[in-house]
């Protein structure tokens, strides 16, 4: 018999979502002296103003953003300094500068050579951000656990633009509802997440006039014109040869030679001969052309003959794919010191990166730990840790017909604040963001000599994630503590 029940004819009502934020009490001691801190964690629902026919209609959520914020318990909210920090991808959550290298709990990943097995662990970090920074580390939407709202399109935020403005919007909202307008102001990226900061810089000053004390792009990429190995553009085979050759030290096929000597070689070549030999093409001579074919296969570690069949372009994954070929090893993209393994040793690219698969099991086990058992935050939704979905359907339609660069909103930003500083943070064997791309890109950036020191360098024998690397985390770490401070005391 059919039911005759009323309701059952009546609209399921619809439930706006609301911030399921989850506060939890901490301690820490860092060099003797007891951090307490408070841990809010869960999700912040951002909203969207509805106009109809000119008349205001409400507003409507849009996208419900996942963070996490530590604050010291006690202090001053107008003299301590605060961090937003968020990684890149696109489509990467910020698990790895959190649970990396800023935050108050640090992952147990091990490092090349030496990975830590599972089930790994979770230890006190003591060198931690927050002992001179309150810290709110950012999950755009789509990773973490950050969602498009009910009947939103999570694509819609999957863009250059799109992304600046909901993750600005974030920093407004958590800066408004805590009382942190007068509090200075820092952005931590990396990676992407350092062209996001980047953009983030130049968009909060001139969407809602929130001017920034300094930002931390740690394994920068400003101008993608530098990564991109597209054809008839040879601007990056230059950029990456410091980065090989120093791959090349760490796998012994320098010698005796220092790592110093080696990168002096090649970024001298780099920056003068190899461009111009690329220029030449077919007007090179065979000498020419044979004395750049023996220098490129010295400095990287490659045969002559892989070096001239390549036509002195060296693209940068057939490199981890073929230096270590006769050794039947692979190295990684993101750290070119961490070795894998293949199938087969025919192929000429690598079905895997090691250095991303060699710690992300690491990570991904210690933050949903963390989340659900230390932070007590419930969600049954899978933390998205990195979204390849996310990455390939990246929107740069803002760059239609031209390289992605953020290089004009980072000197508009920084010429219309002089307070602007910069850290940047690189690692020579980072096969992903070479850090003589970013000495490129750096030096290109429109602003006045008076603004040229406000800008840093930091440099680690390691890769693009360097704090896995124990001697750069600890550097690492007083380097950055050094910068807020010295940017937050004048």
């Amino acid at each position: 018999m059919a039911s005759t029940d009323s309701d059952d004819d009546q609209p399921t009502a619809v439930v706006e979502p609301t911030d399921d934020l989850v506060t939890t009490a901490h301690s820490l001691t860092v060099r003797r002296r007891k951090l307490n801190y408070t841990a809010t964690t869960g999700r912040l629902v951002l909203r969207k103003e509805v106009v109809t026919e000119g008349k205001f209609e409400g507003h409507q959520p849009k996208a419900e953003v996942f963070l996490t914020a530590y604050t010291l318990d006690g202090a001053d909210p107008a003299r301590r300094p605060v961090t937003f920090a968020f990684n890149g991808g696109p489509g990467a959550a910020s698990i790895w500068l959190h649970l990396g290298v800023l935050g108050p709990r640090r992952v147990v990943s091990g490092d090349a050579g030496e990975l830590a097995e599972p089930p790994y662990g979770l230890v006190d970090n003591a060198e931690t951000l927050l002992a001179h920074s309150d810290l709110v580390f950012i999950d755009p939407v789509s990773t973490g656990y950050s969602r498009a709202a009910r009947g939103e399109k999570p694509g819609e935020f999957h863009g250059f633009q799109a992304d600046l403005e909901s993750v600005g919007e974030v920093i407004r909202l958590w800066t408004t509802r805590n009382g942190r307008w007068l509090s200075p102001k820092f952005l931590a990226g990396e990676s992407y997440g350092t062209t996001r900061a980047a953009g983030l810089a130049h968009h909060l000053q001139t969407r809602h006039g929130l001017y920034l004390n300094g930002l931390i792009l740690v394994s920068a990429v400003l101008d993608f014109a530098t990564l991109q190995f597209t054809s008839g553009n040879d601007l990056p085979y230059p950029l990456y040869l410091p980065t090989y050759a120093a791959i090349a030290h760490h796998h012994g096929l320098h010698g005796d030679r220092s790592l110093r000597e080696v990168l002096d070689e090649a970024e001298s070549y780099a920056a003068r001969d190899y461009p111009y030999l690329l220029a030449r093409g077919s007007r090179l001579s065979t000498e020419e052309r044979a004395g750049a074919v023996a220098t490129l296969a010295r400095l990287t570690g490659l045969s002559e003959d892989y070096v001239d069949r390549s036509d002195l372009r060296i693209e940068h994954v057939r490199f981890f794919t073929e230096i270590l070929r006769d050794r039947k090893r692979t190295v990684g993209r993101m750290d070119g010191r961490f070795l894998g393994w293949e199938a087969d040793y025919v192929r000429d690219r690598f079905t895997d990166d090691p250095s991303i698969s060699g710690i992300i099991g690491a990570y991904t086990a210690g933050m949903n730990h963390y989340l659900h058992t230390e932070l007590a935050y419930p969600n049954d939704l899978p933390y998205e840790v990195l979204s390849m979905d996310v990455n390939r359907a990246w929107s740069y339609k803002e760059f239609e017909n031209a390289y992605v660069s953020v290089l004009d909103k980072l000197a508009a930003a920084m010429r219309a604040n002089p307070a602007l500083r910069v850290h940047v943070a690189s690692g020579y064997t980072d096969g992903a963001t070479p850090y003589f791309a970013t000495e490129h890109s750096l030096a290109q950036l429109d602003i006045p000599a008076e603004l040229r020191d406000n800008i840093e360098v930091s440099y680690y024998e390691a890769g693009h994630m360097m704090y896995v690397h124990e001697p750069s985390r600890l550097r690492q770490s007083k380097d950055i503590a050094a910068f807020v401070n010295r940017s937050t005391s004048r």
